[in-house]
């Protein structure tokens, strides 16, 4: 074999090694984006869950308060739902109006004792409890995979290949003061 002959097949080594981990790489990116997504997802259909059982418990008061249900009942239907492709952003502005809305059911129960000491307002909240509850946990889950992500978006050499193709970093949930403890509905 002449000299010649062993540069170039070295250096047709080098280069089909180079794309595989080029191509590897890459399909780890896409891995872990879509990892972020669907953490995204979850979070997205418990809060879709949350709001429904809302909802239900909302539709339930009518009878006490006609008007005042009727009220929230439309603003539950006039919000934006949640997708894979939201941000932490959109997610924090869903829960500042579930929060608001929550808050002035409440206070519809209060002027309301029946309603609150009817078993199916007790099985919604415990229903809502739960699903913020999941929130929590969807949330957990999804800075977990944007540390992944973000992590292996900041080593080296693979930061170069996400920089090459628009792999940009994700955005964390932060905890709030608000989110810190599990609301009381009773």
């Amino acid at each position: 074999m002449s000299t010649p002959f062993i540069v170039l097949a070295v250096v047709a080594v080098l280069i089909v090694v180079f794309m595989a981990w080029l191509i590897l790489t890459y399909n780890r990116f896409v891995t872990l984006r879509e990892n972020v997504r669907n953490a995204m997802g979850q979070i997205a259909t418990q809060i879709e869950s949350r709001w429904d059982a809302l909802t239900s418990v909302i539709a339930a008061a009518k009878q006490y308060a006609e008007h005042e249900a009727g009220t929230l009942l439309a603003v539950t239907k006039d919000r934006s739902p949640l997708r894979p492709s939201s941000t932490p952003a959109d997610v924090a502005a869903d829960d500042v109006s579930f929060g608001t809305v929550l808050g002035r059911f409440n206070a519809l129960a209060e002027a309301y004792p029946q309603l609150r000491a009817s078993e199916t307002y007790q099985s919604a909240m415990n229903e809502v409890t739960r699903f913020e509850d999941n929130v929590r946990h969807s949330r957990m889950f999804y800075n977990d995979a944007v540390t992944m992500l973000n992590r292996y978006r900041g080593q080296f050499p693979s930061m170069i290949v996400g920089a090459l193709f628009g792999f940009a970093p994700e955005t964390y949930f932060e905890n709030t003061g608000s989110k810190s403890e599990m609301p009381s509905w009773s």
